[in-house]
């Protein structure tokens, strides 16, 4: 299947769009967002990279799960962050680990660990390469510079449900599998782990624990976290093994520590996972609102209300437009529950009437299912909804056509309380859009909420400004900046359920309490004494090599 990926994009090669649709795209672009003309340029093969000499010697005994090609290198060199697009498509790539090695036993992986503190080698543990956070990238002339190499620890070939415990409906599965690959394993048993963000065809489960990563319930089951049993972690120091209980008031939960810890300190290979059945029952509507205050505030007494729907998001009219999900300059909200036990109707009835005294009115009518419908319902649905879905997985892949005409496409995300979220909304507005148009001459900004929270909602930023093509970096920065430093100013978390990464890391610094960074560097210390696993993500990596 690697064969099929691109090296330097999103997902699989075939699917970057066509010239075709690359020049539609491109008028859409100069029309509708007034951006100047636009280049289409055309994107690299890999046979035109050229990558600096592995600076490592692998061992005998690793030589047949480590590997110095160009090619494997090469593609576990970036994730897939606007940062790394950019640099993938103009054939950048002198960031490229020394080797990657793909164990496909947990005794491979404490073999490679074992070296890699032995002789000093930065190992970054990969998945399926989805960060955007700069989670997978460790720069041999970077953070990396104070060791002898760098090594990408693949857990790909780790990628099987071991178990299934249908009476306490959870299952072990290995940190390798993909969203799709857990899934058709799990179908066996008429379950599912219902986590889909939108790198679920291409992301793990080790991934997403590390990261902590957002999926497909706007409440409730917002996060990964939700859906950890127990987790075992091999680390430099030993493994790292929770119990499973379905829940424990003995003490910090050990999982806490593994949950987010992006590579920092282990390994993550296998977890105990809660599984469900897909709902049968299921309800959705779409509203549509002149206001965005009047939306926003919808929204709030929906979620404030209890009301748990598993689908909650909130697109402005911009973020509407974008996907193609209304063209009539409305802020839609579109609204679906579900369950496996009964009928949700009533649930969405409620959550309607709330809409329409905030001036919401339903766009089409009401749809619900019952238990007579097949599995069908997670892939095809029709209207609102079913345009959302379609454009929230297809949305990377018109990423990466337009970076190739000249264009800065990026995402910020952030969780606010209520409170505060006006203030900080406006100002994220006015500052990136301002900073936009001092930089790149105009920009587009969209918002949209990914989760909702009683307390707050977790919006979502997309921009697109044009941009000077080998400047494209320098102006990206500057306007990460400005967003990054306004979330914090006014009361945000620098990332919801992105990551920190490399990427993060200052805001992050200064977000957490020095004290818990301290147990954190204790915890690394203790877990990791070479200080060997991904330095540079979470904690700045010292002069020699381990974290301050």
């Amino acid at each position: 299947m690697d064969d099929e990926l691109s090296f330097w994009g999103w997902g699989y090669a075939d699917r970057f769009p066509d010239d075709d649709e690359r020049r539609e795209l491109k008028s859409q672009v100069e029309t509708l967002l007034g951006f100047p003309e636009r280049a289409l340029m055309d994107p690299p093969t890999i046979d035109d990279v050229t990558i600096p000499e592995s600076r490592l010697t692998v061992p005998e005994s690793l030589s047949g799960i480590v590997s110095t090609d160009t090619v494997d290198r090469v593609r576990h060199t970036y994730g897939r962050g606007y940062r790394d697009i950019v640099r993938g498509f103009h054939g950048e790539f002198d960031a490229a680990p020394d080797a990657v090695a793909e164990p496909e036993t947990e005794g491979e992986i404490e073999d490679v660990l074992a070296w890699a503190t032995a002789e000093r080698v930065a190992v970054v543990p990969y998945g399926g390469g989805t960060s955007v956070v700069g989670g997978v990238e460790c720069d041999p002339r970077g953070d990396g510079a104070a060791y002898s190499g760098v090594v990408s620890l693949s857990v790909r070939a780790l990628d099987s449900v071991l178990e299934v415990d249908e009476t306490s409906r959870t299952a072990l599965i290995q940190a390798g599998a993909t969203g799709p690959e857990l899934n058709d394993q799990l179908a066996e048993y008429d379950l599912q782990l219902r986590h889909y963000p939108q790198s679920y065809e291409f992301s793990t489960l080790g991934g997403w624990i590390v990261t902590r990563a957002g999926g497909h319930f706007a409440t409730r089951y917002t996060h990964i976290d939700d859906f950890v049993e127990s987790v075992r972690m091999v680390t430099p120091s030993g493994s790292f093994e929770t119990r499973r209980l379905p829940a424990s008031g003995a003490g910090p939960d050990p999982n806490r520590l593994v949950l987010g810890s992006e590579g920092a300190l282990g390994v993550v290979t296998e977890a105990w996972m809660r599984v469900q059945p897909r709902p049968p029952y299921r309800a959705r509507a779409s509203v549509k609102f002149r206001e965005f205050d009047a939306a926003v505030a919808a929204t709030r007494d929906i979620v404030q209300a209890r009301l748990s729907p598993a689908n909650c998001r909130l697109l402005d009219r911009n973020e509407a437009m974008l996907n193609e999900v209304a063209m009539d300059g409305s802020h839609v909200l579109v609204l679906g529950f579900e369950s496996v036990d009964h009928p949700v109707d009533d649930a969405l009835s409620r959550a309607i009437e709330i809409t329409e005294t905030h001036g919401g009115t339903v766009d089409d009518a009401p749809s619900s299912e019952g238990p007579h419908l097949s599995d069908e319902g997670d892939e095809g649905r029709d209207g609102t909804e079913g345009d959302w879905r379609s454009a929230f997985f297809e949305g990377p892949y018109k990423f990466d056509a337009l970076v190739s005409m000249g264009v800065i496409v990026d995402t910020f995300e952030t969780a606010v309380t209520w409170d505060q979220f006006p203030t900080l909304h406006a100002e994220i507005q006015s500052q990136v859009m301002d900073e936009m148009e001092d930089v790149c001459g105009a920009g587009f900004l969209s918002t949209r909420f990914t989760h909702v929270y009683p307390d707050g909602p977790a919006p979502y930023y997309t921009l697109l400004a044009p941009a000077d093509v080998g400047r494209e970096l320098e102006q990206w920065r500057d306007i990460k900046q400005v967003a990054s430093d306004v979330i914090e100013e006014y009361g945000g978390t620098i990332t919801h359920h992105h990551a920190v990464g490399r990427l993060h890391r200052d805001h992050y610094a200064d977000e957490s309490p020095a004290a818990f960074r301290r147990v954190l560097e204790s915890a690394k210390s203790s877990l990791d004494p070479a200080g060997v696993m991904n330095p540079g993500v979470l904690l700045d990596a010292d002069a020699t090599g381990g974290e301050r």
